[in-house]
């Protein structure tokens, strides 16, 4: 046997298969990522009968049968990820989720978007922590626990705590461009909402004494893709924010999401992802501190200033949301769909190449569709790249692209090896 880390791809028949090509969990590491759960009957593959309330249930049954499946319940859920068709069942699916969270509240992402698969009303996704870890014979195996934080330096709910770590990550709720103290929007319209959500992350990791630098993915989930330059004016404030992250000129990887409604009809907010060089408690004390990012860039995928293409901590890579563009000219592709999800998907692939890395390292794929009725032949290029079906995925309709495209996609990689601690 292996002394890495092996994907572990999982199904279970008690829970829908879904459409397309995935698994319904994929473990690696330290972490379980699940497929977003569609309120698809597993007897009947057919949505539940009912309104958001049955749909939302069905969801979390879903999730339920495949934590399951694995020896794993929902108090080992890190993160969840709720997309609706109406912003306005927000109350209603916050109520079914609260059944399922009554003592621990994961990090929690809520937005409306344009479309979900089959017509549904809600989909809702989870990112599992994995106390023992794909690492065979681990010493750390079982021992693992997660740490939630709170502070009043950002705005507070009731449904979800600010941040949780598990082994090297922290994972932070989606925050708002709220006020902490007066617990409302601030004043002002995209960029003064994208300061406040940053600000909200920043009081978050000042709260663990963790830098702004160690986020590795940022989110965005935008109301209106027109706001844009305003949203990235202020994010130029953010990122690069120490000397030693200019000096490199270290961004974060990033995806931007046009969505169709936020809670408190907000213009934006911001997800990141933190890289946790101590770790959760137990660690050796060699797999501690100083394990460092790597980030990457290849000429052979199209380059952005305000992201990394690749940022790699212990073992996974985020990766950023790719677009169907050509790397050299930085052109949208022609002929639709097909060649559209075909060329997100070959960038993709020449980023994880370059870091010596294959798509079988994929564990998780996240697909935005500007047009839901092009699922089918997106299909017909995805399954290509990735025949086995091995990683889990999401697929959401946005309102808009950037280029005006129609798909966009980003990956979560498996890094077998890690990155090392510092010389």
């Amino acid at each position: 046997m292996s002394n890495f880390n092996a994907v572990l791809a999982r199904n279970s028949e008690n829970a829908p298969s879904g459409m397309g090509k995935h698994s319904q969990t994929v473990a690696f590491s330290h972490y379980n990522n699940l497929s977003a759960q569609l309120p698809v009957n597993p007897e009947t593959g057919r949505i539940v009968e009912g309104g958001v309330k049955e749909q939302a249930e069905q969801c979390f049954k879903n999730i339920q049968e495949v934590l399951k499946s694995i020896g794993h319940d929902m108090n080992d859920v890190v993160r969840i990820t709720i997309f609706l068709k109406n912003i306005s069942d927000l109350n209603v699916v916050g109520e079914v989720y609260s059944i399922h969270f009554s003592d621990y509240q994961p990090t929690l992402t809520t937005a409306a978007v344009a479309a979900l698969p089959l017509g549904a009303l809600v989909q809702v996704e989870a990112l599992i922590s994995n106390g023992e870890g794909t690492i065979p014979n681990a010493p750390q195996a079982g021992d693992l626990v997660k740490i939630a934080s709170n502070t009043n330096n950002a705005p507070t709910s009731p449904l979800s705590t600010q941040s949780v770590a598990f082994s090297h990550y922290n994972n932070l709720s989606a925050q708002l461009p709220i006020d902490p103290q007066s617990g409302k929007l601030v004043a002002g319209g995209a960029k003064e909402q994208t300061s406040q959500c940053l600000r909200n992350i920043k009081a978050i990791l000042e709260n663990m004494d963790v830098p702004f630098d160690d986020i590795v993915k940022i989110n965005i989930f935008l109301k209106n893709l027109s706001d844009i330059d305003s949203v990235n004016e202020a994010y130029r404030a953010f990122f690069p924010d120490s000397a030693i992250a200019r000096a490199v000129a270290y961004v974060p990887a990033r995806t931007v999401v046009a969505v169709s409604g936020l809670p408190m009809d907000a213009l934006v907010q911001i997800e990141a992802v933190v890289s946790h060089g101590d770790g959760t408690p137990p660690q050796a004390v060699e797999d501690r501190h100083g394990i460092v990012i790597w980030a990457n860039n290849t000429d052979c995928a199209p380059r952005c200033a305000l992201s990394t293409q690749t940022v790699a901590f212990s073992h996974y890579n985020h990766l950023s949301a790719q677009l169907p563009l050509h790397p050299e000219t930085r052109a949208l592709v022609s002929g639709g769909i097909k060649p559209q999800a075909e060329q997100c998907l070959k960038n993709i692939q020449a980023i994880v190449e370059s870091i010596g890395h294959s798509m079988n390292d994929v564990v998780k794929v996240n697909i935005f569709l500007k047009n839901m009725e092009d699922m089918g032949a997106m299909e017909e290029a995805y399954s290509a790249f990735f025949p086995g079906g091995i990683p889990a995925r999401r697929t959401v309709g946005v309102t808009s692209l950037p280029h005006d495209a129609l798909i966009q996609i980003d990956a979560v990689v498996a890094n077998a090896e890690g990155t090392p601690p510092k010389a």
